[in-house]
């Protein structure tokens, strides 16, 4: 292990929540939660004046509604966190080549491989300036942690929430430890944790105690062996600038259980299409399709498929999936359905099948859309056409909208054929409130505006 405290742990602070209010002026300082808005719905995040209701992340939202009735519920916006994380990559990167991420608001960086930080002094430095690039950039705060190893670098970043910085003394790993619960350490899930606790053990010091035959014995060599070793702060994980996704998949829960076998082919084949869009996005390909259904009595199962070669071909997995389901009993009803590939590679091998799994596909949605070739010089129709019903327009909570007159806004909430509005911008004060027909033409989805204004010069030379 290195001698000095050069690997850095960002993670931000409450990140969605925090860009939504960032976002939006009338939620600064007030009580913010986004993920799922259905009756299934799940918490993403909760800002920290949620959090002082007991809402936190993988929280049923109707457990949280009931916790927090007057916080603003929002439905994720991938798009703009997507942006503002790219931003914070970017000053990541500046400082190091090796930067790891963990996901849009968390990464580990090798501050020493770049050359940026050398002591606990230097590496001080550069956790306050990037602390103060990342507010500059996208006006949000993230909590950095320092140290010798990953492991500790992240336990530190952790007991730097929120917007805060701990730097971990080199020699001082084992006294920070000791008193703290099992569950701090990489590897240790509720499963692992419980087993521990019922052998007496719930600290780190009393890993370290009980020795590295007694872990052994309780969880076998491969985990005994690396939890005993953590439990002595000994982490020689180094950074990895690239981490090998092993899957893309797509999953949704449904408010409702779905008992229509025909709705759940079509809902296995939409999220197939999502799954191979996700993939072209990342410039991969995979060999094995994986399909999740979730039953009625929570019972979930699991099968899949491997092809002969790589693929990206929407027909081919669309085909597979649906050949998976097949073997599958939905009679009960269905709460959750989820398509995968696994088996990822940076090519494509061309399938013989793929033209005519398309061809098939595309013959079935004529079929299913009552076309068919016309057999002579002109197709007849027969009896009178009904006009086709347009689909009502959704207006996701929170998400962006643009109105002909009043400008930009979001989206407060919808329901009986009304939208309202608040009219405001990341750099406005709080603004009015406005509702409106949901097939009101001159208001429109579009996309997030930008959290900071961008530097318009450096002014006279």
């Amino acid at each position: 292990m290195r001698s000095a405290p050069t690997i850095l742990h960002l993670d931000m602070d409450a990140f969605y929540a925090s860009a939504e209010q960032a976002a939006k002026p009338s939620l600064r300082g007030k009580a913010v939660v986004v993920g799922g808005l259905g009756p299934r719905g799940v918490v993403a995040t909760a800002s920290y004046e949620a959090r002082r209701f007991g809402v936190h992340s993988a929280m049923p939202t109707a457990q949280a509604r009931r916790l927090a009735p007057h916080a603003a519920y929002l439905t994720p916006r991938f798009t703009l966190y997507r942006d503002v994380s790219n931003q914070v990559m970017g000053l990541l990167r500046e400082l190091s080549p090796l930067v790891e991420p963990l996901s849009l608001d968390e990464a580990f960086v090798d501050l020493e491989a770049g050359g940026a930080a050398f002591d606990s002094g230097s590496a001080r430095e550069v956790g306050e300036r990037l602390r103060a690039d990342i507010r500059r950039v996208t006006g949000l705060s993230g909590s950095v942690g320092l140290a010798v190893s990953k492991m500790l670098a992240k336990i530190g970043s952790e007991r730097a929430k929120p917007d805060g910085l701990v730097l971990i003394e080199p020699g001082t790993e084992r006294e920070l430890l000791a008193p703290l619960p099992v569950r701090v350490l990489p590897g240790v899930g509720p499963a692992t944790g419980d087993h521990l606790r019922r052998a007496g053990i719930t600290t780190v010091d009393e890993i370290a105690e009980a020795g590295q035959d007694e872990l052994v014995r309780l969880l076998g060599r491969a985990h005994g062996t690396g939890l005993y070793a953590m439990a002595l702060a000994l982490d020689e994980r180094p950074v990895v600038s690239e981490r090998e996704g092993k899957s893309v998949s797509v999953e949704d829960t449904y408010d409702l259980d779905i008992h229509d076998r025909v709705r759940v082919r079509g809902e296995v084949a939409r999220l197939a299409e999502r799954c191979t869009k996700r993939l072209r996005e990342a410039g991969r390909s995979g060999r094995t399709v994986v399909l999740k259904v979730r039953r009625y009595d929570f019972s979930t199962l699991t099968r899949s498929e491997t092809l002969r070669g790589p693929t990206d071909d929407p027909a081919v997995v669309r085909e597979a999936a649906a050949r998976l389901l097949e073997g599958v009993d939905t009679t009960g009803g269905v709460r959750l359905l989820g398509v995968g590939v696994s088996g990822l590679a940076d090519y494509t091998q061309e399938d013989l099948f793929a033209q005519a799994a398309g061809e098939r596909a595309a013959a079935e949605a004529a079929a299913g859309a009552g076309e068919q070739a016309p057999e002579g010089p002109a197709a007849e129709t027969v009896g009178p056409v009904a006009p086709a019903v347009p689909e009502e327009r959704r207006w996701p909570a929170g998400h962006d909208v643009f109105h002909a007159v009043h400008g930009p806004g979001w989206v407060q909430g919808s329901g009986v054929g009304r939208v309202t509005v608040r009219f405001e911008t990341p750099t406005s004060a709080p603004g009015r409130v406005r509702t409106f027909r949901t097939d009101d033409p001159e208001l429109s989805l579009s996309a997030p505006l930008p959290l900071v204004e961008e530097d318009s010069g450096s002014g006279e030379g």
